[in-house]
């Protein structure tokens, strides 16, 4: 199913703009080490300081609406920045409420991080999320589940495929897949001294990144696809850097045949309207391969 039928009537492909607001807290979760050091943690408090804002100039310059994945404790911390981000119209998402590595957590201590996320957001915001990514690291057995038993309709966390799909054990839970070539960061992460994140490559081209980010939108144009951009405030969102998205975004514009929508959009059309996952999609084989391991 890769044509334009698979969207409402009028659309050839579905674009997704993420954003991962995480502060200093992501950084600190990949690279503990880092803690207490100031002119380190200043590259990523850059982007509650000014990456931010920028981001939301940009897209209220551009008329489009996005989906922020904020852990509970990044928005106590910074209550003007969720405001501002749902003032502006966009979908406000939960990411946990600390950003933690879930590989190191049951999944008992997985649900009570979305609970608590959730909880967070809901208190600030007045409304509960149902969107999900996770920060880092893999769900539990049985993560799925929990996002649905939370009132989660829609996760962006796996990878696997070109287009939104139902997960075979809870079908109400809608993921849209993510694509490392769809992301700023492994572009623009790079080494400090100490290097942090260790093993990263310098700063890449800015002309090149956009030139690939175009290429990859008009293939996911043209087989009729869900083009899912992940963006974090500290990367994207520098005096140069933002020129770049902004050239993006305006070339997809540029197609009356593209719908650029929340994340919640895609996801509730997609359940609505689409067929369930098949036996052969990568979801299917890895529920039961890891169900088949456990037994």
């Amino acid at each position: 199913m890769t044509d334009s039928a698979v969207w409402p009537k009028g659309y050839r492909c579905a674009v997704v703009l993420t954003v991962d607001y995480n502060d200093i807290h992501g950084i600190l979760t990949q690279a503990p080490e880092v803690a207490g050091r100031d002119k380190t943690l200043s590259v990523w408090r850059y982007g509650t300081q000014r990456g931010v804002e920028r981001l939301l100039d940009l897209f209220a310059e551009l008329g489009v609406r996005s989906s922020w994945c904020i852990p509970g404790i990044v928005a106590e911390e910074n209550p003007q920045h969720l405001q501002a981000v749902q003032a502006g119209g966009h979908e406000i998402a939960c990411a946990g409420y600390r950003h933690q590595n879930y590989d190191t957590l049951s999944l008992a201590e997985q649900s009570a991080e979305i609970a608590k996320g959730c909880d967070a957001l809901q208190a600030l915001t007045g409304v509960r999320p149902t969107g999900f990514r996770i920060p880092a690291g893999n769900g539990a057995p049985g993560f799925i589940e929990a996002l649905r038993d939370h009132g989660m309709r829609w996760s962006s966390s796996w990878r696997g495929d070109d287009l939104p799909f139902a997960h075979p054990t809870a079908a109400q839970v809608i993921e849209l897949p993510l694509h490392y070539e769809l992301e700023d960061e492994p572009y623009f992460a790079f080494n400090l001294s100490p290097a942090v994140p260790p093993a990263q490559s310098r700063i890449a081209s800015y002309s090149h990144t956009l030139g690939n980010l175009q290429m990859d939108f008009a293939g996911f144009h043209r087989f009729g696809l869900c083009y899912v951009l992940r963006l974090h405030p500290e990367i994207i969102a520098t005096p140069g850097r933002i020129g770049v998205l902004r050239e993006l975004l305006q070339g997809i514009q540029q197609h009356d045949d593209v719908w650029i929508a929340t994340a919640g959009e895609v996801a509730q059309w997609w359940a609505d309207s689409a067929a369930p996952v098949a036996e052969d999609h990568p979801a299917s084989v890895y529920e039961r391969h890891y169900r088949d391991y456990l037994l």
